[in-house]
């Protein structure tokens, strides 16, 4: 065991012993390193003003991400590379290709969240997609400016990222992958600190026996969730069990038709995969949180902190998505429906975690589609989310699943719709029967985000998209389609 994270810091080397286990990046930033570009806006998550990059080897190059510093907690550094605003200046002086078109196309004015916008269109320059207008938008939508406005900023995305990167950073890709790689620890991290501890396992074995010791203790993945009780609530957590580091938890595979999720695999990890066999989850997951957000937030996360208003069970449950749990004792599996027992309570028994996700590869004919209603495009919760999963034989409905997350205290799979459905030709007719079948079995409530009849509306609604756009045509379905981008 050790107690002591090591990182780069730009380019120099950081060690930290016994780091206090939730304190975040951001306020040791500004607090011990008075590297104060980097800001507090939200302390949440939301506006991106103290957007940082994480750099981590991948292979022979540095695959930079941007998250939140503000949600981050210190140890989460561990075998990283941390760059912020004042990193990116070349050591002639000159600054970065970011940073001179924030200045060319006056993108900034207050100055305030420019250096989040910053570090977000360096890590958008990094990552090769071009500074194509979706790809900004997508890449600067965790960030938010009060005084600017937008326009000059994506000028900027589309002048300074479009091409390969060639900065000092690219330049030493290979070299720096090689010191991040030499951080690297093989032993289980455990840091104590004022009678708080950090605990970050290298193994399945070692997460289930640290689980075995502490029960009670807080298991953190990506933070996105954890963080904000700790700078919005104020808790403070004696035990946190990290998940991060354990080998195997973030793979992502395909075996004997099913598609196999590690708990601890990130939103953005798993996005190309899960929109490649289910296309629908493509519109979802650009929605889910910010870039930011999605870098870090895991869906194992989404999956065990149980919240009802969480977008990925209930397209798990319409996809009949199997959750494999773990223990010192043994694995066990449970249909995802059936892991929500109440307001964020789940089955994980003392001393068990999440271990994975498995999904049936679709099969031919299947069809499926997850619809996300919030009060906003980006960056919101959702109101209300249904998923649908259908498969008909000759016109007629051979099997369909429906699931919603905002209708009850859980997530909820509506069997009495799916009954009502099943065997009828898939029709108008069918789903005004299915839709009353909702209304008796979902009992939402009213609340910031909409009212109860709002709520029911919506569901009723969702269920009547998804025939429009499944109905049979000319004995051909229709083509599942993605919302139109929103504009910036």
């Amino acid at each position: 065991m050790r107690d002591t994270i090591r990182f780069l810091f730009g380019e120099e080397e950081r060690a930290i012993r016994n780091p206090v286990p939730t304190r975040t990046v951001l306020q040791w930033l500004r607090e011990d390193e008075r590297a104060c570009g980097t800001k507090e806006g939200c302390a949440e998550g939301d506006c991106g003003a103290c957007t940082v990059v994480l750099g981590e080897h991948a292979g022979a190059r540095v695959r930079y991400r941007a998250v939140n510093a503000c949600i981050l907690f210190l140890p989460a550094l561990d075998g990283k590379q941390l760059l912020t605003v004042e990193h990116l200046r070349a050591p002639d002086g000159t600054l970065h290709p970011v940073q001179r078109a924030m200045v060319e196309q006056h993108g900034a004015q207050c100055g305030f969240c420019t250096p989040g916008f910053v570090m977000s269109l360096f890590a958008l320059y990094h990552a090769g997609s071009g500074g194509a207008r979706a790809a900004a938008n997508e890449a600067l939508a965790g960030n938010l400016c009060r005084c600017t406005g937008y326009r000059p900023i994506l000028d900027a995305a589309r002048i300074a990222c479009d091409g390969a990167p060639a900065d000092q950073f690219a330049a030493a890709g290979a070299a720096t992958a090689e010191r991040l790689r030499g951080l690297e620890a093989d032993t289980m991290l455990v840091a104590e600190c004022d009678g708080q501890r950090f605990l970050a396992p290298r193994s399945t074995a070692e997460l289930a026996e640290a689980l075995t010791v502490y029960p009670r203790a807080t298991l953190l993945a990506g933070g996105t969730d954890v963080g904000l009780w700790v700078t919005k609530q104020h808790l403070r957590l004696d035990t946190v069990i990290a998940v991060e580091r354990v080998a195997g938890l973030a793979e992502i595979a395909e075996r004997n038709g099913v598609l196999s999720i590690g708990a601890g695999a990130t939103y953005e990890d798993a996005f190309a995969t899960l929109a490649r066999h289910w296309p629908s989850f493509g519109p979802l997951l650009r929605r889910l949180g910010s870039r930011q957000i999605r870098n870090r937030g895991t869906i194992g996360g989404n999956i065990a902190n149980a919240s009802p208003i969480g977008d990925m069970p209930p397209a798990l449950i319409a996809l009949n998505a199997t959750l494999v749990l773990r223990s010192a004792a043994g694995e066990r599996r449970m249909a995802a429906e059936d892991f929500f027992r109440g307001y964020r309570q789940t089955a994980l028994a003392p001393g068990e975690f999440l271990s994975r996700i498995e999904i049936p590869l679709p099969s031919r004919g299947e069809m499926f589609a997850t619809y996300k209603v919030s009060k906003r495009i980006d960056q919101d919760i959702s109101a209300v989310c249904g998923a649908f999963r259908l498969r008909l034989d000759g016109g007629r409905v051979a099997d369909i699943r429906i699931a919603y997350g905002g209708m009850a205290a859980v997530p909820k799979r509506v069997i009495a719709a799916e009954q009502v459905l099943g065997g009828r030709h898939w029709s108008r007719a069918a789903v005004t029967a299915g839709m009353a079948a909702l209304d008796a079995e979902l009992t939402p409530i009213s609340d910031m985000r909409a009212s109860a009849a709002y709520r029911r509306m919506v569901a009723r609604n969702l269920l009547l998209r998804f025939l429009l756009e499944t109905a049979p045509a000319d004995d051909a379905p229709v083509r599942l389609r993605e919302p139109e981008e929103s504009p910036a």
